[in-house]
């Protein structure tokens, strides 16, 4: 079956195929959505307005301003690139030598989900483990004086933190400039993983701004992935000799887009009127809802519910029964008769799943 798509003068085909419908909510995420229509309207308007490519182009150097204001550091060099995985690597092969090694928290997403991506650039991570998610200076020093035997061991140089963690925690003001101390006190660098960076700034519990987080990490970056656009991260270097050739690396990993506008466009949009922390603040609102329902019945979480990922632990058989309506992750075995989920709600969710979320718990759990 097809028809014709009318764009300008041009007549396009149009093949229609037909798709499987996904039956069951999925909270397994926060980017099972395409991306925010604001984005897709900008991207659409911008199409066929010609651009510098290579993120040279007058949307992208727009976005770059608009960032650098907001964390307040003129300094700052910008680079957008398309995935998570992709800027953790990136950074972290830039900044290290070949003897040099990453400490990250044992839940990090380095270490965890990204199929040792950091390891096959040449630089091994050295894991803490970590009730919360969270590394400390004490957590770090014991890591230092584990690997003090030079030059038979890999050298810690970087401590590599996320805000929120895999697990749904945020650093609090005080954490962030206690480890930030550390790490200038032993000469390391600290580079935090945004990803859920959106998250973490507009939680209710937060007391850190987004200059910050420029003033007390050397690296971070900001996720769009899993807050609104279609893809992209935004990385910032808070001193610009950090970044020195790092252009050079983002050609030579193959990932410096042509049409970096598509990224350029997207931040733009998310930041100039900050959508970004309007969409992840919904996100939040949206777990919240579901954190109180949860707790009302009686259950406990594995860690403090504060953004946008929380990880309440049911009976075994409220979890599957849950499972047959809703797709999330039974995340941690805790005993024979309780696991803890991991539920994701994202910039897209509607308060009515949410609430139809929370009537099917009270109907699971007969209470």
């Amino acid at each position: 079956m097809s028809c014709v798509l009318t764009y300008g003068f041009v007549c396009y085909p149009i093949i229609f195929v037909l798709i499987k419908v996904i039956d069951m909510y999925s909270f397994k995420n926060d980017y099972a959505e395409g991306a925010h229509p604001t984005i897709l309207h900008k991207l659409v308007e911008t199409n066929l307005v010609q651009q510098t490519g290579y993120g040279e182009d007058e949307y992208s150097i727009q976005a770059k301003d608009i960032l650098r204001k907001k964390i307040q550091n003129p300094e700052a060099v910008i680079y957008f690139v398309s995935g998570g995985t992709q800027a953790n690597l990136l950074i972290i092969s830039s900044l290290l030598r070949p003897h040099e090694a990453v400490i990250s928290a044992k839940t990090g997403h380095i270490y965890a989900n990204e199929t040792g991506a950091i390891e096959a650039t040449g630089h091994r991570v050295i894991t803490a483990d970590t009730e919360n998610g969270k590394l400390t200076p004490t957590d770090v020093e014991r890591i230092l004086d584990a690997y003090s035997l030079r030059p038979h061991v890999v050298k810690p140089r970087m401590v590599y933190i996320s805000n929120s963690t895999e697990i749904g925690s945020i650093y609090k003001k005080s954490e962030l400039e206690q480890l930030w101390s550390y790490c200038q006190k032993k000469e390391l660098y600290l580079f935090l993983d945004g990803a859920r960076l959106g998250h973490a700034l507009t939680a209710d519990e937060n007391d850190l701004t987004f200059a910050d987080i420029a003033k007390y990490t050397d690296v971070f970056y900001i996720g769009g992935t899993k807050n609104g656009a279609l893809l992209g991260e935004a990385i910032v270097f808070n001193q610009a000799h950090l970044a020195a050739d790092f252009d050079y690396m983002l050609k030579q990993r193959g990932v410096l887009l042509a049409k970096g506008r598509v990224l350029g466009v997207q931040f733009l949009q998310l930041f100039k009127d900050d959508l970004y922390f309007v969409l992840a603040k919904h996100a939040n609102e949206m777990a919240m809802k579901m954190a109180r329902a949860i707790a009302a019945q009686g259950y406990s979480f594995l860690t403090p519910a504060c953004t946008n990922q929380i990880f309440p632990i049911f009976p075994k058989t409220v979890m599957h029964a849950l499972l047959q309506q809703y797709d999330f992750y039974e995340w941690k075995t805790m005993d024979n008769e309780r696991s803890a989920a991991r539920i994701i709600t994202s910039w897209a969710t509607e308060e009515e799943v949410v609430d139809e979320f929370i009537n099917s718990l009270e109907r699971v759990a007969g209470r």
